[in-house]
């Protein structure tokens, strides 16, 4: 489980790929401490698991399901990604519930100033418009940012000093992809609620039977 909160902008150092799958190498230093193999870094807002670790980096193994739901395969050598450890217990909880499982991604169509602040407009897939909420979290390249701005096929996210100066969002430019992933708790509400909304589909709607059956 991570927050959203990134902790290092590290750099892809060697990225050995087999037909859709591949292994992947990243020099860093802060995401190091306390890291052994096995656990958790998010690179770019995707879970990977450590399986090597050195001095100035580590390695882990990237599947073949993970390149197909995120844009980690578009990176190349010397690429600089967002880091952030698995959280620890007890740690301060500053950005959102982030689970590292990519829903997919999304092309960054605008990015305009305005005063300090950086707008950077995305467009995506419906299905995960369907469970972004205006005001609401969604992570993108792994970064905890707020929903501003929602439309028919695209979203925007206001971009503070501090955030582009400790992640690499700012450095994309229009026309690149970042990986997303929509708020954990959205997609549970969404989960639970499909048997009622399948119901509803075959009753013609809500009824009052629907209601007392559901014990309301």
């Amino acid at each position: 489980m991570f927050t959203g909160i990134i902790e290092e902008v590290g750099t892809i150092t060697a990225f050995d790929r087999g037909k859709s799958d591949g292994r992947i190498r990243i020099m860093c230093t802060r995401v190091l401490e306390g890291t052994k193999p096995g656990d958790s870094i998010a690179v770019n807002g995707i879970c990977l698991t450590v399986t090597g670790l050195w001095e100035d980096g580590f390695s882990a193994d990237v599947m073949a399901e993970t390149v197909r739901m995120s844009c980690l395969g578009t990176l190349g050598l010397g690429a600089k990604v967002n880091l952030e450890r698995a959280m620890a217990l007890g740690d301060r909880f500053g950005g959102h519930i982030v689970s590292g499982h990519i829903d997919g991604t999304g092309s960054i169509i605008l990015m305009e100033a305005e005063e300090n602040a950086i707008w950077v407009t995305i467009r995506t897939t419906e299905a995960i418009l369907q469970q972004i909420v205006l005001k609401g979290s969604v992570a993108i390249d792994g970064i905890s940012l707020t929903v501003a701005k929602k439309g028919a096929d695209c979203f925007a996210v206001s971009v503070i000093p501090t955030t582009g100066r400790e992640t690499t969002l700012l450095q994309k430019r229009v026309g690149d992809l970042v990986n997303l992933e929509n708020d954990m708790i959205g997609k549970y509400v969404k989960a639970l609620m499909q048997p009622y909304e399948s119901s509803a589909e075959t009753q013609g709607g809500l009824t009052m039977e629907m209601l007392e059956e559901y014990g309301f």
